[in-house]
């Protein structure tokens, strides 16, 4: 099977209204259109850029509003799914939990109206100690038109036993939303994204955020890049990349994703890092 995957660079900046926001992920969303996108991923924390929409005293909201903004969030991207007949993760939101906790939840969107989502399992000390939230307590693989795929935020891609457990539940790519304020963050998303590839022989697919948010607290600088990231063996890029963004730039990637190869090089491939694993001794 082959299908088209696309990633967007949001770039951030601040806004006055939900209206906005909309508007804006719906450029991209049609901008995947015209490419034959079937599959596209947006970044960690875009919603972010609601909290600067000012508040009655013309000042950035806090973090705690995020989950009042769910409902309309849900709403947008379930819409954008239908009318686009597209697949969409929709980044990363901030959802409210019965027990009154936070956590920051990437959603699925299918065409049809479903819904999948997946809490982050690694928080950052921001996320933490700034941002008050609690973690995910499980990875789940989800079943797609494109076959199984898992949903592993930010942080998430650099613990290599969660992305193992996604591939032995069968995943084949592995969606990676980022965020991440300065090239030490993001390269440590970057270059494990290319770890977990050659380890599990899957796909990755990452994005981060661009641009500022000025009136937003811990969200006023972002250093991103979009990567569709390939296995290093001979049917791929000898990089292992697919396709790749410019750096801090508003834009999309595109790139085709065969899951024909990836399973001929588990079974004959330079290496096979998945058969090849030393179950006897870890």
């Amino acid at each position: 099977m082959k299908y088209r995957v696309g990633a967007v660079q949001y770039k951030l900046a601040d806004i006055a209204s939900f209206e906005q926001f909309a508007q804006q992920v719906e450029h991209y969303v049609r901008n995947a259109t015209e490419y034959g996108v079937q599959l596209l991923l947006f970044p960690e924390f875009m919603t972010t850029q609601l909290l600067s929409i000012p508040d009655q005293n013309g000042l950035a909201q806090p973090i705690e509003k995020l989950p009042g903004y769910t409902e309309a969030y849900i709403q947008l991207f379930q819409t954008l799914a239908a009318k686009y007949e597209m697949h969409i993760i929709g980044g990363t939101h901030v959802v409210a939990m019965e027990d009154g906790s936070r956590r920051n939840a990437a959603h699925y969107f299918s065409p049809e109206g479903e819904i999948q989502v997946q809490h982050k399992i690694h928080l950052t000390p921001t996320e933490v100690e700034e941002w008050d939230m609690s973690a995910g307590d499980g990875v789940a693989v989800f079943d797609t038109p494109f076959g199984k795929i898992a949903m592993l935020t930010c942080y998430d891609i650099e613990f290599p036993e969660i992305v193992r457990i996604a591939r032995a539940q069968g995943a084949d790519v592995v969606y990676c939303p980022s965020c991440t304020d300065d090239r030490h963050g993001f390269h440590r998303v970057r270059y494990c994204a290319h770890a977990r590839t050659i380890e599990n022989q899957i796909y990755v697919v990452t994005t981060g955020t661009v641009g500022a948010l000025r009136s937003v607290d811990f969200m006023r600088a972002n250093y991103g890049q979009a990567a569709i990231i390939a296995p290093n063996d001979i049917p791929f890029p000898p990089g292992g990349i697919i396709a790749e963004g410019v750096i801090n730039d508003d834009m999309l990637i595109v790139g085709d994703l065969d899951l024909e190869l990836l399973y001929e090089v588990r079974e004959k491939g330079s290496v096979m890092t998945w058969r090849d694993r030393r179950t006897d001794l870890y």
